[in-house]
């Protein structure tokens, strides 16, 4: 167990190196330190507080699940936000060809029927596991 930590570690470190050096190479340090400054006030205003209320107001075997998709819309609602507020048609249609805000609510939708299905198929093994009653 704590050769695979180290080796995880090692491998995070390289990749961290990778990006930095990306990062230098292209100059746009500016426009990703503010990217990265928007996405952790998204974070701390937005995404966490909801995740927080969540798991005060969903009880029972819900709370998980729906924390966990929260925290992975969330994620997936950061990654897609330069695009989804874009600004309107750009001259050159090959730049944005996707109707992202369509193809962000798909990934949303498969998020929620997931956690669904995830809960459900979770439900019935406990139900099978328990040993019936006397």
């Amino acid at each position: 167990m704590r050769a695979t930590r180290i080796l995880t570690g090692v491998a995070g470190t390289a990749l961290m190196g990778v990006g930095a050096f990306l990062l230098s190479d292209t100059g746009d340090v500016t426009g990703v330190l503010l990217w990265l400054g928007g996405a952790v006030a998204l974070h701390d205003a937005l995404i966490a507080p909801l995740v927080l209320l969540a798991g005060l107001l969903v009880r029972g075997g819900w709370r998980g699940p729906v924390r966990g998709a929260l925290v992975v819309a969330g994620g997936v609602t950061a990654v897609a936000l330069p695009v989804l507020l874009r600004p309107g048609p750009t001259a050159n249609s090959s730049v944005l060809p996707l109707d992202y805000p369509r193809n962000w609510l798909l990934v949303l939708a498969a998020v929620a029927v997931a956690t669904v299905l995830f809960t459900a198929a979770r439900r019935l093994v406990r139900g099978r596991r328990r040993p019936p009653s006397p």
